[in-house]
């Protein structure tokens, strides 16, 4: 889609030089495409939020691998 836009130069360069852009379409089509994945992601979270009561623990984790760890000789 061609559209025509006013963007501030410094939010331009900004925007390139945190997406790595070597042109400001590449800049802006980077940046409106991880903005999209946020919100994606945002909505997904609010989705799930709570609903792994019983998830492993990091603790749990480690007893479970040195449970499984072979024994030395």
């Amino acid at each position: 889609m061609k559209t025509t836009i006013d963007i501030p130069e410094l939010a331009m360069e900004e925007a390139m030089k945190f997406t790595g852009a070597k042109t400001k379409r590449e800049a802006v089509v980077t940046a409106v495409e991880r903005f999209n994945r946020l919100k994606r992601l945002e909505k997904l979270n609010a989705r799930v939020r709570g609903q792994f009561r019983d998830f492993m623990t990091q603790a749990d984790l480690k007893a479970i691998r040195a449970a499984d760890k072979p024994k030395s000789r």
